[in-house]
């Protein structure tokens, strides 16, 4: 089993974020699982240009950068941790970038099967809004999220017990496909609505009109 976490921390192995994220990592290993982290500041991410490339044409875009290999990574991955610092009530440009380049995820529910879980850190406390942005995100592409965790930068040892938790959590679920009836339910609205917008752009879009008939979703 293969856990991929993404850290969007620009401080890296030196954040708070990345410090508790590497908590839930250890429980991920508890439970039998390899791991592998990206840092995306040690990455390229440039911003999306709207331009329906990899609608088109399944992953493909003309923007040279390290954003294809993210998501080839997040497609073999059975589980995925995103770990941001919260700012101003969201997560880090860099991981939204990495969000809205996976547009293409979101209409091909390409997540569908694996699991997600959140890591966020701050100086305020006020993350819900954070990790609610991350399941959201996970639902969108058709991945069920498993928890979250945050905690006030300076108060992370006090969460490494729940951190490491969180890991094994993660691990156990895939490893039962665990469901999450509000959250399938939540996945299918998503899927109806996209199955619908695929048809109707089908012509504009066949790649990805040809994915849906390959799973045999229209």
């Amino acid at each position: 089993m293969k856990i991929l976490l993404i850290s969007s921390s620009p401080r890296k192995k030196e954040s708070y974020t990345f410090s508790l994220a590497k908590e839930v990592l250890g429980g991920c290993a508890c439970e039998g699982a390899e791991s592998e982290t990206l840092h995306l500041c040690d990455l390229k991410i440039d911003f999306c240009h709207s331009c329906e490339a990899c609608h088109k044409k399944i992953m493909s875009c003309p923007l040279d950068d390290d954003v294809g290999m993210i998501l080839e990574k997040m497609l073999k991955a059975d589980g995925i941790i995103l770990a941001s610092p919260n700012y101003i009530n969201l997560v880090t440009a860099s991981m939204k970038a990495i969000f809205e380049r996976a547009s293409h995820f979101i209409h091909c529910q390409r997540l569908l099967g694996k699991y997600v879980a959140g890591v966020v850190t701050s100086g305020s406390g006020r993350d819900e809004q954070v990790l609610d942005y991350i399941k959201l995100c996970a639902n969108a592409c058709a991945a069920q999220y498993v928890g979250g965790l945050a905690s006030l930068g300076q108060e992370i040892c006090g969460k490494k017990e729940d951190a490491f938790e969180l890991g094994k959590k993660i691990v156990l679920d895939i490893k039962e496909r665990k469901l999450f009836p509000e959250q399938v339910r939540v996945i299918e609205r998503f899927k109806e609505h996209f199955k619908n917008l695929i048809t109707m752009r089908k012509l504009d879009w066949p790649d990805e009109y040809k994915y849906w008939q390959d799973k045999c979703w229209l």
